[in-house]
């Protein structure tokens, strides 16, 4: 019999999570890097790059890798061998080693965890609770895997109740490209299959625990189904064409992992759900000798990769943009942002939204300015601001053309692509939509100079900021004529993988 600590549990929660809010695990930089050096699309190539120089920044200076921290989802098995020495349940210890991790002085997490998520939706401040899934396994050891899940891309998950006949790899080659890009590919997709609906999506998030190999899967060949059927779909996956970021590209995904379980006859339940750029898990076992904290990482083991916008970039003073200027600027092209920009995201638009309809000023002058889709990790130290990456901007689509008609905002910066309503009233007012590299927050935030909460202060990050930036790099991903990269760049690399037979990952 082992007896376990509730201090151990906390501590090595705490730690996992700490120490996966800054560090990649490196066999997703190795895949990413493998990926950036055969890319031939340019922007995503470009996209690439910016990951990678995020991931070490982010290792050698342990901030987090996306400004979304994520919600916690813990697997756990204990063995019927152990006896703890607590006070606390079990899922109260480990939501104790979840608030401890992100509210730790030196890198304080964003909390995004919002409680009566129908109603008030009141953040929680301390991004518990987790999502914990428990098992009792034979044994004298407690074994946990610490995920934290993004919104942006644990809100591309899919479910389908698909007939025992139907092609999984059909419907998977079907369903990506309707998840758009929010999802910050390269990443990996973690699929479910069999059980019922609510297994075959556990299945999936936590198939995306397991470690980049399909690689080395190609080159010993599958065993059996599941393995043919992860190569199938990765390949078929990727000769979509639809790249880093959404951009266009030869990799859209790293790996695929699968899970399946048994079914019943008339049943074939299948979940897939997406890993992003900022990949973050780690693992750990308790033996009853303390807690168990991680190993940290060499660095020299992330690549040294570089980025420069080179010669055509197109440099922005934001306080002196116009209409004249804004309509010169075309789709792909590479701006590097300095000056003033406003940030606001779903709350802050609704709220503006209802103050419009009620015929109240806003709080804050959008004429002639940019705002930013992000919810901002908190800084420390000196830091103006902590991680500051884009947020999906197709959650914004619906408040967009009223923003436009009656604000006079000329521009948006966020994450993938636009709907087609946004694109609309883009076109219709003479608007653009600027794109910043998902996975790559902490590199983003050291171009804003300034920051400060100008409107909305009790929305806790969504609050509207005033950014001043310096050379903040993004493209231009929906130009005035209402032309979107993220429409035209998939199927132009759609076509010159299929034509050219040009060799994928």
């Amino acid at each position: 019999m082992t007896v376990i600590q509730q201090q151990d549990l906390i501590d090595s929660v705490a730690d996992a999570l700490q120490f996966i809010s800054y560090y990649h695990p490196l066999d997703f930089v190795q895949a990413v890097h493998k990926a950036w050096a055969m890319e031939q699309n340019p922007a995503a190539k470009d996209a690439m790059a910016q990951i990678l120089i995020n991931s070490r920044m982010c290792a050698t200076g342990h901030r987090p890798i996306c400004q979304d921290t994520g919600i916690v989802t813990v697997f756990i098995e204990v063995g019927m061998e152990v006896r703890w020495d607590a006070e606390l349940s079990l899922d109260e210890m480990i939501n104790e080693g979840v608030r401890r991790a992100y509210n730790h002085p030196d890198n304080k997490l964003r909390a995004s965890i919002l409680d009566d998520p129908a109603g008030k939706r009141q953040n929680t401040r301390d991004n518990t609770p987790a999502v914990i899934h428990t098992r009792l396994v034979p044994g004298n050891t407690v074994d946990v895997r610490v995920a934290a899940k993004g919104g942006g891309s644990e809100n591309k998950s899919k479910l389908a109740m698909l007939n025992p006949s139907d092609s999984i790899v059909d419907w998977v080659v079907k369903t990506v490209p309707t998840m758009g890009a929010g999802w910050c590919p390269p990443g990996m997709l973690g699929i479910g299959i069999g059980g019922t609906a609510e297994k075959a999506a556990v299945l999936a998030k936590e198939s995306l625990m397991d470690p980049i190999d399909i690689q080395e899967l190609r080159q010993r060949g599958p065993n059996n189904r599941v393995e043919e059927l992860r190569l199938a779909i990765m390949d078929a996956v990727n000769k979509l064409g639809i790249g880093a970021q959404g951009l266009g590209g030869l990799t859209t995904v790293l790996d695929v992992k699968i899970k399946d379980y048994p079914t019943h006859a008339a049943s074939l339940p299948v979940a897939m759900i997406p890993n992003c750029a900022a990949t973050r898990h780690a693992h750990f076992t308790l033996t009853g000798e303390g807690p168990a904290l991680q190993t940290p990482p060499d660095i020299d083991q992330w690549p040294d990769v570089s980025w420069e916008p080179g010669d055509s970039v197109r440099r922005v003073n934001l306080d002196e943009v116009d209409g004249a200027t804004v309509a010169s600027w075309q789709p792909g092209e590479t701006l590097l942002l300095s000056g003033t920009m406003y940030t606001g995201r779903d709350a802050a638009h609704k709220r503006m939204t209802q103050m419009l309809q009620q015929g109240e000023p806003l709080p804050v002058d959008l004429r002639g300015k940019f705002i930013y889709y992000v919810g901002p990790v908190d800084p420390v130290g000196d830091e103006v601001v902590g991680p500051a990456g884009p947020t999906t901007s197709t959650r914004m689509d619906k408040f967009t053309d009223a923003i436009l008609e009656q604000t006079g905002l000329v521009g948006m910066i966020g994450k993938a692509e636009r709907g087609p309503v946004a694109i609309e009233a883009i076109r219709k007012h003479q608007a653009v939509y600027l794109m910043a590299v998902g996975g790559a927050a902490y590199l983003v935030s050291k171009a804003i100079t300034d920051a400060k909460v100008v409107a909305f202060e009790d929305l806790g990050m969504e609050a509207i900021y005033a950014f001043t930036v310096k050379d903040m790099p993004v493209s231009v991903a929906v130009d005035c004529r209402g032309e979107s990269v993220h429409i035209t760049g998939p199927k132009v690399w759609q076509q010159r993988i299929e034509e050219q037979a040009i060799e994928l990952i």
